[in-house]
Order: C-alpha cells, then sequence, then structure tokens
C-alpha cells in the first residue's frame, strides 16, 4: 500500500462515527414520512430520528417546478395534525368555484413550518436533514462528512420506498441530440423568446400541467406538439371536493361509479358507464385510453386541454435529433428552433408491492386510492394501536399504484376490500371520523334524518356495494385466466 493510500485508509478508519438512538428512525421527510411522524408524535410519547437528503422537510416538493400545484384539494394534504388549507376556494382560474389547491411553494413552507413548530419543539425528533441513508441505520452528511449510527428501538420506517420522481432530477430513457433545446418542465418560465413550437413529451400529469401552463401564458394551441404515448382515464376534481356544498357531488359520484360498475356487462362497458356518469374523463373521445394514474382535472381544465389538435399518438419517444423524433410507432419533424420539454418522468416509479410491517421494518405505501398521506397517517395509528403483526397487516393491505386501465379495477377491488375491514372496528370508526386527511368520514356522518336527498344517495351507495365488488372480482378473474 502506498503511503497516500496508508493514510487515507487511516483517516476513514479513525472517523468517529456517532452513535444515536430513538423508538423510530424515519428514513425521508417528505409528505409520507411527514405524516408518519406526525401521528407518532401527537398519538404516543414516542422518539424518533428522520434522515433525509434534502436540505428541508418536504421530500420531491423541494425539486418541482415553479407552477406545480396540488391537483386534489388542499383539505386532503399535510399531516394529520396541522391544516394545509385556508378553508377558500378558487375564485379565478381553471380551478374556480373548487376548494383551492395549495402551490408547491405553500407546501413546501408548510412542512418547514410543521417541523420548525411543532415537531423539533416536542424534544423527540432529531431531525438530520442532508444526510445520504446507507441502509442498516447507517447515513453520512452529505455537506461534512460526518458519519452515524442509529438504533431504533422499535421500528425503522421506509418513506422512500415508493420512489417519487420529478422532471427536474429524471434522466430520459431516450436519446437527445446534445445541441437540441431540450428542458424539463420545471424552465419553461425562464425561456425569454418564442421559438418555433413546443414539443411536450408525455401524457401524463406533468405534460398536461405543462400544456396548461403554456396555453395560459397565451401561447397559441397550433404552436403545441404534444407527444401521447398512451391516452388516460382522468378523474373529475368536482368529485374529489369534501366540504359540505360538494355532498351531491363527491358522494353521489361514488354512488354512481358503485351503481356503473354493478350494472355494466363487460370491462369496456364499465368504463363507458363510468364516463357516462362523470366519474371519468377523457381528453379524446374517440380515443380509449389505456392508461390511467389517477390524474384529476377540472372541467375548465379539460377544455383547455381539448384545445391542443397536434396531439402525437405513435408510442413512446426513442430518440430526438435536431431533425426527427423518432417514436415506436413512427417519427416526426422537428427542429433545434422547437423547444422540447420532457414530461416523461412517472411520478411513482416504484409499483411492486410488499408487507408494509416485516417485523421492525415498516414500509409505507398507499392503503386507500390516491392517497399516499392518509396511507402514512393510519400506518402510523395502526402501528401505535395494534400490538400484533398479522392484524396490523390485515388492517393495512395495500391499494396497488395504477399505470394501466385495468389496474384501476385491482385498485378498487382492494380500496373496497380495505373499507370493509376498517368498518367492522369501532376504534377504527371513530379515528377515520376525527382525522382530517379522511375527507368524506365526516360528510357522511353529519347528514340529519331529515335530509332525504342525501339518505338516498347513501342508501344507492350501500346497495350496489356488494354487486360491484362481485362484478370488479369476476372482470378480475376474467383478465388473469390464460
Amino acid at each position: 500500500m502506498s503511503k497516500n493510500n496508508a493514510l487515507q485508509a487511516s483517516t476513514l478508519s479513525s472517523k468517529q462515527v456517532h452513535e444515536i438512538n430513538a423508538d423510530y428512525l424515519i428514513v425521508g421527510s417528505g409528505a409520507v414520512g411527514m405524516a408518519f411522524a406526525d401521528i407518532i408524535l401527537t398519538e404516543s410519547d414516542a422518539s424518533v430520528i428522520i434522515v433525509d437528503k434534502h436540505h428541508k422537510p418536504g421530500g420531491h416538493w423541494n425539486v418541482a417546478y415553479p407552477f406545480v400545484t396540488l391537483h386534489q384539494p388542499s383539505a386532503f394534504y399535510g399531516v394529520s395534525s396541522r391544516e394545509l388549507s385556508k378553508g377558500k376556494k378558487d375564485q379565478v382560474g381553471l380551478n374556480k368555484g373548487l376548494n383551492e389547491l395549495a402551490t408547491g411553494a405553500e407546501i413546501s413552507a408548510y412542512f418547514d413550518d410543521v417541523m420548525r413548530e411543532q415537531f423539533l419543539p416536542t424534544g423527540r425528533v432529531q431531525y438530520f436533514p442532508m444526510c445520504n441513508y446507507q441502509g442498516d441505520g447507517k447515513f453520512e452528511n452529505l455537506l461534512t462528512g460526518t458519519q452515524y449510527q442509529a438504533t431504533a428501538h422499535k421500528k425503522t420506517v421506509d418513506c422512500t420506498y415508493l420512489k417519487t420522481t420529478v422532471p427536474s432530477t429524471h434522466t430520459p430513457n431516450f436519446s437527445v441530440d446534445a445541441d437540441l433545446q431540450f428542458m424539463p418542465l420545471n424552465n419553461l418560465p425562464t425561456i425569454s423568446a418564442k421559438p418555433a413550437g413546443y414539443v411536450i413529451v408525455g401524457g401524463g400529469k406533468t405534460g398536461i400541467d405543462a400544456v396548461l401552463f403554456l396555453l395560459d401564458k397565451g401561447v397559441e394551441p397550433d404552436d403545441i406538439t404534444w407527444i401521447m404515448p398512451r391516452d388516460a382515464w382522468l378523474l373529475d376534481r368536482e368529485n374529489t371536493q369534501p366540504t359540505e356544498e360538494f355532498f351531491h357531488q363527491s358522494i353521489g359520484a361514488q354512488a354512481k361509479q358503485m351503481e356503473a360498475i354493478a350494472q355494466s356487462t363487460s370491462i369496456e362497458d364499465m368504463f363507458s358507464r363510468l364516463e357516462d356518469a362523470g366519474v371519468f374523463l377523457r381528453i379524446d373521445t374517440d380515443v380509449w385510453p389505456e392508461m390511467f394514474h389517477g390524474a384529476t382535472v377540472s372541467r375548465l381544465e379539460l377544455a383547455q386541454l381539448r384545445r391542443v389538435k397536434n396531439i402525437v399518438r405513435k408510442g413512446r419517444v426513442i430518440s430526438i435529433s435536431n431533425s426527427q423524433i423518432t417514436l415506436e410507432k413512427g417519427s416526426i419533424t422537428t427542429s433545434k428552433e422547437h423547444i422540447h420539454v420532457d414530461c416523461s418522468a412517472s411520478a411513482i416509479s416504484n409499483l411492486v408491492m410488499k408487507p408494509i410491517f416485516e417485523d421492525k421494518l415498516i414500509t409505507p405505501q398507499t392503503v386507500r386510492s390516491y392517497q399516499p398521506v392518509f396511507s402514512a397517517a393510519f400506518i402510523a395509528h395502526v402501528e401505535l394501536s395494534y400490538p400484533n403483526e398479522e392484524v396490523k397487516n390485515k388492517l393495512c393491505q395495500v391499494v396497488p399504484l395504477p399505470n394501466t386501465d385495468l389496474d384501476w379495477l385491482r385498485l378498487t377491488v382492494a380500496f373496497m376490500m380495505n373499507q370493509h375491514i376498517w368498518g367492522q372496528d369501532p376504534a377504527l370508526r371513530e379515528w377515520l371520523l376525527k382525522n382530517r386527511l379522511d375527507g368524506f368520514s365526516q360528510l357522511v356522518r353529519n347528514v340529519g334524518e331529515d335530509e332525504i336527498e342525501k339518505r338516498l344517495i347513501l342508501k344507492r351507495l350501500k346497495e350496489n356495494a356488494q354487486p360491484a365488488m362481485m362484478k370488479l372480482q369476476g372482470y378480475l378473474s376474467s383478465i388473469s385466466r390464460p
């Protein structure tokens, strides 16, 4: 060994490892980690260590594009103990008339306030930002190289499992010529000169947001080329409003959904009925969607999206050169004067399910459709309230994250099964009623005896639930058969 190598080895071996301990080690201070920690801190006297690679809490919100907003009402988001919503409806814009959607900046500030004003003052939180977690309780400060060994007396909580990806840190899986104008949608607000046109790559939620941003800033629809490998079924945001005035839309949509499924004669007929009932939307009614990611849009947003006529449906992008975009099913022309916007990052890159409770490891995943933050809070409550791991996993069966249209069937069955199991437990029913992230339990509980129309909606929902479940299970059985 050379003298320099020996000196380096000696320095590394002598570097002090700081030993720390707490009841729970939470890896990740994004929305899921914060929601989990909040329940641990408010429903127990346990201590926690929180480790994260970002400089402040909020996870992917730290690197989100500047014009991002939630696509569901703010009331559904954040930690259980602190309201994110201002209790207002949007008065202007494409979400007009619906409950507000917090901006990325508001969400980032919110989580920072939760950490500084609620978590740290308890004296039970050790927070380590800008640290790289290496596994087995080991992590290192990215700035100083300080090494830590954490001991979790109860559980380690891996809040990074779902692997949220964002455009700014995403590496596209296709080749791009070096001198091409190619950017994540984060950079759209920095454009200072009109290009020959805009090419949006990706048909998911970020693609939708990029198109809406450009249209909102006055870009002509004909100047936008939208590469959409798969069309998607979308959800009507009006049906996700958790406030009293939207009872007929929100709970009514749930009743219509159960009716549509129960009365359907095939999977295709079911989707058609769901669309007719206003549960599902699609951009082009002449194209049958093959994708479902749970994205929500308002009717005003949908009208704007339909203004873009140059939609390319030739599969995924293989390469982009200075003159041509090659796709799976053909090609289109382009130029160096065009701006190409990468919206191909998938919000969730890990769709593999695993048990949430495994010995001393907790791996938060969705236990309710479209709501990872509520799910994290629920999982934390179950962790504190039930001593048996088998019971915990029964209460926290994973609702799969969707990718294709058929995945909607799987997540709906899993969601309905969880709701049924939870409904058998009086203590859980009471917790759901009081937890602000639940959204709809209190809305249903508050229906008065004299509110006939609302009671009829609840009656339709209840009567069609079991037939709908049987129909979905039959469809899934037919899909799985060779």
